[in-house]
């Protein structure tokens, strides 16, 4: 059985590629994080202007913006940053590197959570591009931000753990009593979940999210995830 995370740490920055990432699972542990007091912020790099079929690129990115502001406030996450990455076209670089850095110094967070940024999910599915160039970066820039001749700046060396979900998992998180405050969150992501399926919102949203926490030798919800650090 996976060992229990460590919740020795008071802040926690997720930063991952599109809107609604956050909400395909981790937002079950950001709900148990904020209820417990912790400071969760969200960095995402593009406004997922490629994300909606028949969708023109410009209103996309209006529509899934509001979404996402929608999502977060539905969990109660107040810091929301977007880096206005390419939608589908995220590289990783310097410059992308550089800026989740300053992210990270501006944030200060304990934890980093990041998604699967290697080639495969389930080593079956392929991997988006923009999933691996942009965690990679953000695993990258932690170092980066502690470093001032590296990123020019004040260093920021206090990211205890880098948690990474939807790859071989090391720990669990416990988040039985906050499946409901998931599924609210993913739910606000309305236009994009009815442009995936005919299934309502709610029974996409929550069979997603249960998925997401359901993890053998579990009999309640948990969320797998990888720690490093």
């Amino acid at each position: 059985m996976l060992e229990t995370l460590p919740e020795d740490f008071d802040s926690v920055l997720l930063i991952m590629a599109h809107p609604d990432d956050p909400e395909y699972g981790v937002a079950a542990a950001v709900a148990r994080w904020l209820a417990a007091g912790k400071r969760v912020g969200y960095v995402l790099a593009s406004r997922g202007e490629a994300g909606i079929s028949g969708l023109p690129p410009a209103e996309s990115a209006r529509v899934r913006e509001e979404e996402q502001r929608r999502a977060c406030a539905a969990i109660g996450v107040a810091d929301l940053v977007f880096l206005d990455e390419p939608d589908g076209s995220i590289m990783y670089s310097r410059e992308l590197r550089t800026a989740i850095a300053h992210e990270i110094r501006r944030f200060r967070p304990e934890v980093v959570v990041l998604l699967n940024f290697h080639e495969t999910f389930g080593g079956r599915f392929p991997n988006s591009a923009d999933h691996r160039h942009l965690g990679l970066a953000a695993f990258d820039a932690v170092a980066d931000a502690g470093n001032e001749w590296i990123v020019p700046g004040e260093r920021y060396q206090g990211v205890k753990y880098i948690l990474e979900y939807g790859t071989e998992p090391t720990h669990v998180v416990d988040v039985a009593g906050h499946v409901d405050t998931a599924v609210r969150s993913l739910m606000a992501h309305e236009q994009y979940l009815a442009a995936l399926s005919d299934a309502p919102i709610e029974e996409q949203a929550r069979a997603q999210i249960e998925r997401a926490t359901s993890v053998e030798g579990h009999d309640t919800p948990h969320l797998a995830v990888r720690l490093y650090g």
